[in-house]
């Protein structure tokens, strides 16, 4: 937990529960994965220069990761944070952006339902701020907020938080959240390609919310978001969009309301395409819908990394470290590629900034209240 943090989308970080596992590519090289690994290292050494049984105890981050050849990888164990952390937001009096479960998913398959029950009655009994829950599981995300019993657990939730009475919730209020979400809760999904678009998008557009949006980093290949940005539009997502659809939200036809790019950073980075930045910043434009350039990561084009015309000569070091995208000739073997962009190059995520063909773009959705 964190009321400062280095992600540019959010104010501060909430970690209610912790931990994780791989689903997808977009996992592999997962930032959570190694400061996860790394919070467990810290501790560990302070308990050992205490004198401490390291054979018990230690932080909520004992053993969600075990080492890899490629480094630290989640276990699938989840922990639940203790009470000071759960009701941390509540003594932040000051309105806040917070991304919830920085470090794990809310909606993982280990969680239990009643510890989201005590992270959603933190969130309602704290009106003051937006929270950002970004998940991969959206099936879990849309069976859980469309469960009948899921508001009025929140409400006894909130009272064994001995933050506000029963009352606090009216049952006009559960009515309202049982079609719209809660007001101050954002709901995300992380797309990093077309196929988990696919999935997970029509899954999101199936859940009560009051704002809902796709991060789209790492951004791993093309997504073509016109069919939920314009939902008139008919194509492929439409037709996964209106097959999933169904209860409250039927016929309402609810799009999405932010969009996130952003290139991989860290160790074993992998590039992003600029020209798939590129159609998702203008399909955004052309829908009037937010858009968000979060970084390009490890790898820029040479347009963001050139001095004076020339390519600045501390990069020619790097001779491994550029990647030049292809795609297969129809005519050729498997092994021979054609480029159809040009050259980007490892510089690191401070170096390659965040400007997008020269602008920064920095969009928020509208809050709700």
């Amino acid at each position: 937990m964190s009321d400062k943090t280095s992600i540019e989308w959010t104010d501060a970080t909430w970690n209610p529960i912790v931990g994780c596992s791989v689903v997808s590519p977009g996992c592999t090289n997962c930032y959570a994965m190694r400061q996860a690994a790394r919070i467990e290292l810290m501790d560990l050494g302070r308990r050992a220069k205490r004198g401490d049984n390291l054979a018990v105890g230690g932080t909520s981050y004992a053993g969600l990761t075990q080492p890899s050849k490629s480094g630290p990888v989640w276990t699938g164990k989840v922990a639940l944070a203790s009470d000071e952390t759960l009701t941390q937001p509540l003594r932040w009096k000051r309105g806040r952006r917070i991304f919830v479960n920085s470090m794990g998913d809310l909606f993982h398959e280990s969680v239990p339902d009643e510890w989201i029950d005590r992270v959603f009655a933190a969130m309602a009994l704290a009106p003051q701020h937006t929270f950002q829950v970004l998940t991969k599981r959206t099936k879990r995300m849309r069976s859980y907020l469309t469960e009948s019993r899921s508001m009025m657990s929140w409400a006894i939730q909130a009272q064994a938080l001995k933050r506000a009475q029963f009352s606090v919730f009216s049952v006009r209020d559960v009515g309202v959240w049982r079609r719209s979400g809660l007001p101050n809760v954002h709901l995300g999904v992380s797309a990093e390609d077309q196929p988990r678009a696919d999935e997970r998008i029509p899954e999101l557009l199936a859940t009560p919310g009051a704002v809902r949006f796709v991060s789209g980093e790492p951004l791993l290949g093309e997504i073509n978001f016109e069919s939920v940005l314009n939902p008139a539009s008919g194509n492929h997502l439409d037709v996964l969009h209106r097959s999933t659809l169904h209860g409250p939200n039927y016929g309402e036809r609810p799009r999405l309301d932010w969009i996130i790019v952003g290139g991989e950073s860290g160790k074993g980075a992998r590039p992003m395409h600029p020209d798939w930045a590129r159609s998702i910043r203008d399909q955004c434009a052309a829908a009037g819908v937010p858009f968000f350039f979060k970084q390009w990561g490890e790898w820029a084009p040479g347009e963001n990394v050139e001095r004076g015309g020339t390519l600045d000569v501390a990069y020619n070091l790097y001779a491994d470290d550029d990647w030049s995208f292809g795609r297969l000739s129809e005519r050729e073997s498997e092994q021979t590629h054609i480029d159809n962009e040009p050259t980007v190059y490892r510089v690191g995520k401070a170096r390659a900034c965040r400007r997008l063909d020269g602008v920064e773009h920095n969009a928020f959705p509208e809050p709700r209240r």
